[in-house]
């Protein structure tokens, strides 16, 4: 099996990949982690065998203050199309869905955010990702706009009562989380500290140091062995990805 070098793109230095960098590294993989607001970013993945792109303050709709997001849509459509796995969150899955076909909007019910919960659909089942996750995987919320459109052949893998499109698939590789698995308690209080109009809407309680330790032991048990699969699944040369439903063991 070949090895995976990833591609990370964050934009904003207050939600870096946090403990999700440790899970893609423990796994195995090389990460080249690259700022959109002050890097180029690649026309092609031609070096990489996968792509990561974070979540950022700004909307996914905001070509005229983010230069730089008409090519990070190409990027995405581009690597959707050749198959590469990709797993984008937050931002990230907006700017996903809309580089393949679907729309965003802002929540008309106020912004989500919190230690949540959301639920698979019966199609996850089968996904080679999030196939294995319990029904009802732990989740950070923190957003005012969500994907109001899937993309026409997106998959729906998981939804919630807060939002229908939480996770989704596009083609065989390509990921898209409304929610945030890579968080630490220190990155929930700087996203809380930059966005203090979301921040409100969280629960009583959920933002007890306590209560964050222990979510995010509980995010790590539950999302670890993702980030490990996505690692394999990057590895995998591209001419056995094509129509496989399974990944070789490590």
């Amino acid at each position: 099996m070949a090895e995976a070098r990833i591609l990370v793109v964050q934009p904003s230095e207050d939600t870096p990949a946090g403990r999700l960098d440790d899970w893609l590294g423990e796994a195995g993989a090389e990460l080249d982690v690259l700022d959109p607001t002050r890097e180029t970013l690649p026309e092609t993945l031609d070096e990489h065998s996968g792509l990561v792109v974070l979540d950022a303050e700004t909307s996914a709709t905001a070509d005229l203050q983010c230069p730089w997001l008409g090519r990070l849509r190409t990027l995405l459509s581009s690597a959707t199309g050749a198959g590469t796995p990709v797993l984008a969150i937050g931002f990230g899955a907006h700017v996903l869905a809309m580089a393949t076909g679907g729309r965003i909007g802002t929540r008309s019910h106020g912004p989500e955010a919190g230690t949540l919960l959301v639920a698979k659909r019966d199609a996850a089942a089968e996904d080679v990702l999030l196939g294995p996750l319990p029904l009802t995987p732990d989740v950070f919320q923190f957003h005012r706009e969500e994907i109001t459109t899937l993309p026409p052949t997106a998959q729906l893998l998981a939804a919630s009562p807060g939002g229908e499109n939480q996770a989704f698939r596009v083609g065989d590789r390509a990921y898209g989380l409304q929610f945030h698995i890579e968080t630490t308690p220190g990155i929930v209080r700087r996203m809380l500290a930059s966005e203090p109009d979301v921040a409100a809407v969280v629960r009583p309680g959920q933002l007890d140091e306590e209560h964050l330790e222990r979510f995010h032991a509980d995010l790590e048990e539950t999302w670890k062995p993702v980030a490990e699969r996505f690692v394999r699944m990057a590895a995998t040369p591209p001419e056995e990805r094509a129509g496989t439903r399974s990944l070789p063991l490590l």
